[in-house]
């Protein structure tokens, strides 16, 4: 356990960040997986915006996300 102010409030602060990530990173695979079975135009929509919003939250690289968007566009074709 840590000893100091600092290193606990580090603790708590880590501790409601990882939680948020989790949502984050659970929502855009959901939604990734949702589309592998059948694809549809509204499906794509909300799996980019998880996508994107997992790049502004900077838990994902940028180019992974333009890689699983294209891979996404591709089974609509």
């Amino acid at each position: 356990m840590p000893i100091t102010k600092s290193a606990l409030k580090a603790l708590r602060k880590d501790k409601r960040k990882t939680r948020v990530n989790k949502l984050v990173r659970s929502r855009f695979r959901t939604a990734c997986k949702k589309m592998q079975p059948h694809p549809t135009e509204e499906g794509l929509k909300s799996a980019f915006s998880c996508l994107d919003r997992a790049v502004k939250k900077k838990l994902i690289h940028k180019n992974k996300a333009a890689r699983l968007k294209s891979k996404l566009a591709r089974l609509l074709k």
